[in-house]
C-alpha cells in the first residue's frame, strides 16, 4: 500500500486484478491469494490481508471490470449525463465505440469515491512519490483509486478504444494496447490464432 506508484504500474495493476477472475478458476480464493498478488506486483513487505481485506479487493474488482466492457468496440452509449474527462474524447468515441462516455463516468465516479488530492510522500525512507489514496487507505481503497487514476491517464493518451475485452467467445480476459498502429481485439497472439481457426472451420462446414 505504500510502495512507489507508476502509471504503467497502475495500469498493470488493474488489468492483473480484473483478470484474477474471469472464466477461469477465482484466483483469490483466501487472504495468502491476494498477498502473493500484491507481493508479485512490487509491493514491499510487510504485506499483511485478512479475510475482510480479501472480499473487499474481490468487490473493488468488480467494480473496475466494467470499465473494460463499457469501452470495448461497439459498446452501447449510456453517458448518463458524465462528463468525459479525458485527452482526445472525439478520438476516444471513435476508435473505442459509443461507450466512452460510459466508461469515463464510471472512471469519474471511481475517482471520486476512492482518491484523494494527489500529494508527495517519502516515507520510510523512500523517493519523492505520489499518493492517491488516504493515508489510512485499505488494501482495497488503494487499489480502487490507483486503478481508476491509471486507467484514466491510459485513456487520456491512447483512447478508450485501447482498454478492451478479449473478442474470442470461450475468453473474458481484459487488455490495454498502447500502439497507435491499430485496434487490438484479442488478449494473446493465442486467441486470435484460435479464433481464426475456429471461423475458417466453421466457413468450411457450411460451404
Amino acid at each position: 500500500m505504500e510502495s512507489l506508484l507508476t502509471p504503467n504500474r497502475l495500469v498493470g495493476l488493474a488489468v492483473d486484478l480484473v483478470n484474477t477472475r474471469t472464466l477461469e478458476p477465482e484466483k483469490l480464493t483466501k487472504p495468502a491469494d491476494l498477498r502473493r498478488f500484491l507481493l508479485d506486483h512490487g509491493e514491499p513487505e510487510p504485506v499483511r490481508i485478512n479475510e475482510q481485506d480479501l472480499i473487499e479487493v474481490r468487490e473493488v474488482r468488480e467494480l473496475i471490470r466494467p470499465v473494460f466492457h463499457a469501452g470495448a468496440p461497439g459498446a452501447a452509449e449510456t453517458t448518463g449525463g458524465a462528463a468525459v474527462a479525458v485527452g482526445g474524447a472525439g478520438a476516444a468515441a471513435a476508435v473505442g465505440g459509443a461507450g466512452a462516455g460510459k466508461a469515463a463516468g464510471m472512471l469519474n465516479g471511481l475517482l471520486a469515491e476512492y482518491a484523494v488530492r494527489p500529494y508527495l510522500s517519502d516515507h520510510d525512507g523512500t523517493p519523492w512519490h505520489l499518493h492517491v489514496a488516504r493515508p489510512e487507505a485499505s488494501w482495497a481503497e488503494w487499489l480502487a483509486a490507483g486503478a481508476a487514476l491509471g486507467l484514466s491517464g491510459f485513456a487520456a493518451a491512447h483512447g478508450f478504444g485501447a482498454i478492451g475485452v478479449c473478442a474470442a467467445g470461450d475468453c473474458e480476459r481484459v487488455f490495454v494496447n498502447p500502439a497507435a498502429r491499430r485496434p487490438r481485439r484479442f488478449c494473446t497472439p493465442t486467441c486470435a490464432s484460435r479464433t481464426r481457426v475456429a471461423s475458417h472451420r466453421a466457413r468450411r462446414a457450411t460451404s
